[in-house]
């Protein structure tokens, strides 16, 4: 009982100081921005395959889109070093879609791509 009366009464000092708790949405926002802050660019047809990668804990999932060149979207999976083969394919387009979900810090993997129509360019980001 104590201890709630505690966190209660360091509630209503803080809020009388002007300390609030951010929105969840804010909480949000400020995570996806520093999850594609450190995104990295790659270009469709230098490699095979994109990477060797290792996740960080900037994000938790494996995210990727399109920011440039003349095909209308791309392919991709992920391909995780232990596993040896790929997830599942998505379909990669403009703003920012989720490759893989839920991925533990320190996995290394790579990115199997791929251009809607062969001799097309393609410009894209991986957040991890």
């Amino acid at each position: 009982m104590t201890d709630r009366l505690s966190r209660a009464a360091l509630v209503a000092v803080l809020a009388v100081l002007g300390f609030v708790a951010p929105a969840p949405a804010a909480v949000a926002a400020t995570a996806a921005t520093s999850c594609y802050g450190g995104a990295v660019t790659v270009h469709y047809g230098e490699v095979r395959d994109f990477g060797p990668y290792v996740t960080t804990s900037r994000c938790t999932d494996i995210n990727m889109r399109m920011t440039g060149g003349d095909a209308d979207f791309g392919w991709a999976c992920v391909q995780f070093a232990r596993a040896g083969g790929c997830n599942y394919w998505t379909k990669i387009g403009r703003s920012w879609t989720t490759i893989a979900t839920d991925v533990l810090n320190g996995t290394k993997f790579t990115v199997p791509n791929g251009v809607d129509l062969e001799g097309s360019s393609a410009t894209f980001q991986i957040a991890f």
